[in-house]
């Protein structure tokens, strides 16, 4: 029995990508775009600019091939890249905020269309309270926000997430902390 190149295990495909495959950058990125969106749509609170933010990402990992190991997860390389992505993202705008002020940005949750929307009126509370929640942890700087995303939505150890942002475990606890406590001030009065 024979396997197709989408049944090639992690390892094997990112070999070949180190060596410049498209084939094989192609497989990995269809495989990561839906985890990679999810996480870049927790940071930045917006789905379209999740979007934009996870294919300036493959465009950056392509350009970057040389400096990819391949004995280091595709996925947790790709999300370093999607992370610095989505923090250039935020200091743009904090930048053009800053020069044209709060108003020239539409904020990520800013006008609510899932309450127009038809559907059952439970849907609509959960739709309208999931959007209130990433707009809020969009809010949140970045230092409270990466620890937050890594460990309690994205599932990472305490220990992961202090080596892939490069600091002790305690700090992760502290911070992931803090983001939730002020998450629950944010929407309890918001």
């Amino acid at each position: 029995m024979t396997s197709g190149p989408s049944d090639e295990d992690e390892s094997a495909l990112a070999h070949r990508v180190a060596r410049g495959d498209e084939r094989a950058f192609s497989i990995l990125m269809r495989r990561h775009k839906g985890p990679l969106h999810t996480f870049a749509r927790r940071h930045v609170g917006d789905p379209e600019a999740a979007h934009e933010v996870v294919q300036e990402s493959f465009v950056a990992a392509w350009k970057a091939l040389d400096r990819y190991d391949p004995a280091r997860p595709f996925g947790a390389w790709m999300r370093a890249i999607v992370l610095n992505k989505c923090r250039d993202r935020g200091r743009r705008l904090l930048v053009r905020r800053l020069i044209l002020g709060e108003r020239s940005i539409d904020a990520p949750g800013s006008p609510d269309y899932a309450d127009s929307a038809p559907g059952p009126e439970a849907q609509s509370l959960r739709t309208e309270q999931l959007s209130r929640l990433e707009a809020a942890i969009a809010r949140l700087p970045d230092q409270l926000k990466e620890p937050l995303i890594l460990t309690y939505l994205e599932g990472y150890s305490q220990q992961e997430a202090a080596s892939f942002l490069g600091v002790s475990v305690k700090t992760i606890e502290t911070r992931a902390y803090r983001a939730r406590k002020r998450l629950a001030d944010w929407l309890v009065h918001p």
